[in-house]
């Protein structure tokens, strides 16, 4: 009789809790982990998204910012967090593939290590040069650079950007890349003459580029940027080798309950239908859109896998 009590208020008691981890989520301020340095494109996407998540959740969304080690930080702070729905990551192309398919020793599985949530949307890239470097076209780079190996370098402060320098340059093109720990350093650098090339988001190259301080070659997206559009694609150009797509999207511990990772996915996704984050977002060269977890995992894995059949196929190694 004791034990059929127990099992009685046992089963009562699962559907409650099962309601809480719905509808009583968020209780404290939630925090989103990113891991490049501020004022960069991921920095400044993540921001605006926090805020309208604010507004979605009723609780303050704090962003924290992890710059550092191919975003391997950012990323090992959420996969060791409680999984409570408190402590969420904005993942990219650096930590969540790269990391752990250029390293001898991944410093994560990174499907068993998160939690997908929901995709944030994709980044706008440009190839850019100071306004005073010689080459006006690709062809005229990839010229200038062949007639002096070595002589030049360029910046990366991602796996993406770092990727699709040495898909666009190839093996027999020698540049020396200095990685930064963000676009804004790297472009610092950039506009000093340290640096002759690199790639970067539309957050930083569009202003640049309007003041001409900056000419900006040839754009990743798929078709021509609404910030630039006077930048061909690399289509257009007969560019078919750059395959990269560098997007972002959001992660939580391993085990975050489904009724957590449901309600998180819901509210990204209306955060970025929300007008005033769309408009924001598309200035910053960002194409927000969510995704349910569902689907961005199955997204996740055929990215992971595009990924590393290029790094395969390219034979490149990253120190």
């Amino acid at each position: 009789m004791q034990r059929r009590t127990i099992v009685k208020w046992a089963a009562l008691a699962l559907p409650a809790t099962a309601a809480w981890g719905a509808g009583g989520y968020p209780q404290k301020p939630v925090r989103l982990i990113v891991g490049f340095a501020p004022g960069g494109g991921a920095d400044a996407l993540t921001r605006i998204i926090a805020q309208g998540l604010s507004k979605q959740l009723g609780q303050q969304v704090i962003v924290d910012n992890r710059p550092g080690a191919d975003g391997i930080l950012s990323a090992q702070a959420v996969a060791s967090a409680a999984p409570d729905g408190y402590t969420l990551l904005m993942g990219t192309n650096t930590a969540m593939v790269a990391a752990p398919t250029l390293r001898p020793n991944p410093p994560y599985d990174p499907f068993k290590a998160f939690t997908p949530i929901s995709s944030a949307g994709q980044f706008s890239m440009f190839l850019v040069v100071p306004s005073d470097f010689p080459a006006k076209s690709v062809n005229e780079l990839l010229a200038a650079v062949a007639a002096r190996p070595g002589g030049y370098n360029s910046a990366s402060s991602n796996s993406a950007s770092e990727l699709a320098m040495l898909q666009l340059l190839g093996e027999q093109r020698k540049v020396v890349n200095a990685r930064y720990k963000g676009d804004m350093q790297a472009m610092t650098d950039l506009l000093g003459g340290q640096i002759h090339m690199m790639f970067t988001t539309g957050t930083l190259a569009p202003g640049f580029v309007k003041e001409g301080r900056i000419r900006a070659l040839v754009t990743l997206q798929p078709q021509r940027s609404a910030l630039l559009p006077e930048v061909p694609t690399a289509s257009e150009l007969g560019l078919g080798k750059l395959t990269i797509t560098p997007w972002a999207g959001f992660f939580g511990p391993p085990g975050l309950p489904a009724a957590i990772t449901d309600r998180l996915s819901t509210e990204l996704q209306n955060t970025l239908a929300r007008p005033e984050v769309r408009e924001q977002l598309v200035q910053q060269g960002f194409e927000g859109y969510g995704m349910s977890p569902e689907k961005f995992a199955a997204f996740f894995r055929t990215q992971y896998d595009a990924f590393g059949a290029t790094v395969r196929q390219h034979k490149l190694k990253f120190e």
